[in-house]
């Protein structure tokens, strides 16, 4: 069964009939580590499906500091969505850490299947309920949890991907320095012994 498939199938049944429906206003999309997907200050008209890879939405503050915001791997959907939605220019970057196959749908088709397939709308609804219970849990994460906490929260909600981005883009994920990662992970595997 197709990845895409799979993972739509987790929130509502799709026949083959209808998945290829849908399936055939995605266009595969290819790039190398290091591209990026989305640029600050473009105009974003597409959410995109990782097949493979490992993508990292970041923002820059206004002293150059990069924040990072999400990672995307298998099976998880990226975009910039402050400017998908609010048709803005983009305030985030979207950067791929390897090489990644993607999925892209342009909104217009997107808007176009949800007439004729609800089904679909009701994933992407389930979708965008999903990802705004995360970032809110997030956001409070950050508010009120320790950083030992927080790192545990990445752990789980990103099993396996220390090994595929470097050590300052978790810690500027976690609100933290890259010193206060390295304590923080000699503290765990003490703690795991």
């Amino acid at each position: 069964m197709h990845p895409l498939h799979q993972h739509i199938n987790k929130q509502v049944v799709l026949d083959e009939t209808a998945f290829e429906k849908l399936l055939n206003l995605f266009r595969p999309t290819n790039l190398k580590r290091g591209q990026h997907l989305i640029e600050l200050g473009s105009a974003v008209n597409h959410q995109y499906f990782v097949l493979k890879g490992c993508l990292r939405t970041f923002m820059i503050d206004s002293a150059g500091k990069e924040h990072t915001i999400q990672f995307a791997t298998e099976n998880w959907w990226v975009s910039d969505y402050l400017s998908y939605y609010k048709k803005v220019n983009s305030i985030m970057v979207v950067e791929c850490l390897e090489d990644c196959q993607l999925l892209q749908i342009n909104r217009v088709d997107l808007n176009d299947l949800f007439d004729e397939l609800p089904l679909a709308e009701r994933f992407f609804r389930k979708q965008l309920e999903n990802a705004f219970v995360a970032f809110q849990m997030r956001i409070l994460s950050s508010l009120h949890q320790t950083a030992e906490k927080r790192y545990s929260l990445f752990i789980k909600n990103y099993p396996d991907i220390e090994q595929r981005v470097k050590n300052y883009q978790i810690a500027s994920y976690l609100g933290i320095t890259p010193e206060s990662l390295s304590r923080l992970r000699k503290q765990r595997l003490l703690s795991e012994k």
